[in-house]
């Protein structure tokens, strides 16, 4: 092939439905394949610790059965990777078995399903570390023991290009992905095609995030990556999107420390060298990356493991006396927490909206508060009865905090109706590392039907 496109029509397939519009328009552009990841480690621990997908099945298959019937029309491979949000075992299985449900329900024509499983029995971590392997930390984690490995719950691996090319290999119509590198499913088939893995990698950086390279922003619109032996090319679907120079260059570069390397199961693309050229209004040319093989081969682990029930509640605050000695308010309950509870045992969290700022990474704003705040109280325990007790403690006592200069009627918090809710079990990352391994098919199981 001279050349060979891809479209992707979500940056996280489930996660909120496809664009239809600019799909359409990518389907009519003829692409040699349609692809798709499927899940994320920015969902948080609990959808792995707890074995569930963090979007509802609705739109999971609203995005499946689009593709599919796309893919089935054209003769076109269909490949989905990270299924179900966090690529586990019965994530994986959930995929296959609505492909197969969308197959019998369209009256297609028979078509092979690839599928692999990338989850990890702790024991084979294990393992590998009484054999002497370090399993390494990442971003500050520290190498892996074996108490932290008793805490996990599950532990699914990383996987690279190496799997979607064996199954492609044999002849497979629809891929299921289990966890693996966004990347992965896009520059997989252009590695099955014979392009320079500098350039099939650059293609699959530049679409996992599908139209978050193109401006103005907008979310779950198509994009389509059309590479060839000298370049990569990326062009919006949407007709108000265009890729250009800034939005992919912008794309590429975020979410790591070193903006210039992204790191993969065998090796890592380099794009300082990288040279981008506005072709036309709606497509930007890449020129310039390079991948540069590992020496040994190492895969990333992703591990989860239980805290405990949770519950949350939350109260607001409008006093202006009340708001100015908000800490002390909290100090009062966590110290009636503690003379219920002892100090051990349980975690309570105070997170402080108008204050601490809105999505708790920003800079308090303790000079300046708002007018009116809203806490939010978390309690976990090991049982639900116990967490719900904590929280409501936590909670409640807000309203009895005695204040200094406060003579009259209690009232300066108030609360809604249902006081405490419970909310999912509280699970913790476990594992951000990675192991060393001769074959990553000692990690990753495959495996073909017939649809």
């Amino acid at each position: 092939m001279r050349s060979m496109r891809i479209i992707c029509p979500n940056g996280h397939l489930g996660f909120a439905p496809l664009r239809t519009e600019s799909f359409q328009a990518g389907v009519r552009a003829r692409p040699d394949y349609i692809a798709a990841d499927s899940g994320s480690d920015d969902v948080g621990p609990v959808p792995l610790g707890s074995d569930t997908s963090t979007s509802p099945e609705a739109w999971q298959r609203h995005d499946l059965e689009q593709m599919l019937l796309a893919a089935r029309s054209q003769g076109v491979p269909m490949i989905i990777g990270s299924a179900g949000d966090t690529g586990s075992n019965s994530r994986v299985d959930l995929y296959v078995r609505i492909i197969r449900e969308l197959a019998a329900k369209h009256g297609l024509a028979p078509f092979k399903i690839g599928y692999f499983y990338s989850e990890v029995d702790p024991e084979f971590v294990r393992g590998k570390m009484r054999a002497g392997a370090a399993i390494v930390g990442l971003d500050g984690y520290a190498d892996l023991t074996e108490a932290e490995l008793d805490a996990t719950a599950r532990i699914v691996a990383v996987a690279g290009v190496q799997p979607y090319l064996k199954l492609l290999e044999a002849g497979a119509d629809v891929i299921i992905g289990g966890r693996s590198s966004d990347a992965a499913v896009f520059a997989a088939p252009a590695l099955h095609h014979g392009f320079a893995a500098d350039q099939a990698y650059y293609l699959g950086k530049v679409l996992e995030c599908a139209s978050f390279c193109a401006e103005p922003y907008g979310g779950k619109e198509t994009v389509m990556g059309e590479i060839s032996h000298e370049d990569v090319r990326v062009t919006a679907m949407h007709p108000e999107q265009r890729c250009t120079i800034a939005s992919v260059a912008g794309h590429a570069m975020y979410e790591r420390s070193n903006p210039y390397e992204e790191f993969f199961a065998g090796g890592k693309l380099d794009m300082r060298e990288c040279h981008y050229e506005q072709l036309d209004e709606k497509t930007t040319r890449i020129t310039g990356s390079r991948f540069i093989p590992s020496e040994r081969l190492t895969v990333k682990l992703e591990g989860s493991g239980k805290v405990g029930e949770r519950y949350i509640g939350l109260c607001g605050v409008r006093d202006p006396y009340t708001i100015a000695n908000i800490d002390r308010v909290i100090g009062w309950a966590r110290d009636k927490v503690r003379e219920r509870f002892g100090d051990n045992g349980y975690e309570l969290h105070y997170k402080v909206y108008g204050r601490d700022g809105v999505m708790g990474d920003l800079e308090p704003l303790r000079d300046q508060p708002a007018h009116e705040l809203c806490i939010m109280v978390q309690g976990v325990a090991p049982t639900a009865e116990m967490a719900e007790e904590l929280t409501l403690t936590g909670l409640r006592q807000m309203f009895y905090a005695r204040l200094p200069d406060v003579k009259g009627t209690a009232g300066s918090v108030s609360f809604p109706l249902d006081e405490v809710v419970r909310a999912s079990a509280a699970y913790r990352w476990t594992l951000n590392h990675t192991i060393p391994v001769d074959d990553i098919f000692e990690l990753i199981q495959t495996h073909i039907i017939q649809a």
